[in-house]
């Protein structure tokens, strides 16, 4: 295998001795949520929760962590933290957001605010481990046993059923709002096109494909999971039915963590030794970013929105910031 360039010299890294759960920009300052509670950003640590960081984030505007102490906590670019939920013994599970609304888990019960403050309820037969909310309009996808239900929670309606026999741990919605696709416990994807409810299954996955990404297009969706990121096209109105995906990538380990550059096809892997590169789907070109091999877990990564800096974060408590030449 050719040894592809190198981007190592232009990484900055630190040590922070804790697992990092995710990294999120706010504006142009990366963030770090830290398994001890504590968020990073501007080289500084604020410990934020009582216990561990279990989820987190963003809309660019406000980072989200919710942690095994029941609480959700705002962070803002001005340093001020706020905990705007409290749940008290429950577990925080699964938090997502959008510009103007927040949505929570925690053991059966999902909890959606709107821009205006206002929050629903919603009691489910399973515990939810994944949530997302539709790109445009006030619409939640829900991850879980049997599969996964999509609900407006600013109506009186109840929730609509996607069925798929088994566990359901992720979910992300295409960027056109036409599918819906699910990770799952049987090192599996499925998905649904959108109104029919069609099925796709996308399976093969050697292991659990816990990190999805869309591409700037919505034409590609790219996947942790196996010795390689696994790209399935959705560029058709039938999605990846009936096709192959591409493997960018290949190594020895597997991809943990992928996160497509927000303005070109460049694709960012993370390995489970530490390795981190980019590869270009339009030729399969790549370029390390870290040269690690005998590291730890690559557990987060994240561009900034005008896609010149890179951030990461291991799970032996490594993080680091790629900042692109101009």
């Amino acid at each position: 295998m050719p040894v592809p360039d190198s981007l190592t010299q232009h990484v900055r890294q630190q040590d922070v001795d804790e697992f990092v759960i995710a990294v999120q920009f706010i504006g142009d300052t990366p963030f770090f949520a830290l398994a001890d509670g504590s968020v990073l950003y501007n080289k500084t640590r604020h410990q934020l929760h009582e216990g561990c960081i279990l989820v987190a984030s963003s809309n660019n505007k406000t980072l989200y962590t919710g942690g095994d102490d029941g609480k959700i906590v705002a962070t803002t670019p001005d340093g001020t933290h706020t905990t705007i939920v409290n749940e008290k013994s429950c577990w925080i599970d699964a938090l997502t957001c959008t510009n103007d609304s927040l949505a929570w888990s925690f053991a059966k019960t999902i909890r959606a605010r709107n821009s205006k403050g206002e929050i629903r309820t919603l009691e489910t037969e399973s515990s939810c481990q994944g949530l997302s909310f539709r790109p445009k309009g006030y619409m939640l996808a829900i991850a879980q046993n049997g599969g996964a239900k999509l609900w407006m929670p600013n109506t009186s309606a109840l929730p609509d059923t996607l069925e798929w026999k088994g566990s359901h741990i992720d979910v992300t919605w295409s960027p056109d709002s036409r599918f819906v696709v699910t990770s799952m416990q049987e090192n599996q994807l499925h998905g649904w096109k959108l109104p029919e409810k069609a099925h796709m299954r996308m399976s093969g996955y050697p292991a659990k494909p816990r990190s999805f990404s869309w591409s700037m297009d919505g034409n590609w969706l790219a996947t942790s999971g196996a010795e390689a990121a696994i790209i399935w096209p959705f560029a058709s109105k039938e999605g990846p039915t009936g096709k192959a995906p591409r493997e960018c990538g290949v190594r020895p380990k597997r991809v943990t963590k992928v996160s497509f550059h927000p303005k070109s096809l460049v694709l960012a892997l993370g390995y489970e030794d530490g390795f981190i590169m980019l590869v270009r789907l339009t030729d399969a070109s790549e370029l390390v970013v870290r040269a690690t091999m005998d590291g730890a877990t690559v557990t987060a990564l994240s561009w900034r929105s005008d896609g010149q800096q890179l951030a990461f974060g291991t799970k032996d408590g490594v993080t680091g910031i790629l900042t692109l030449p101009v």
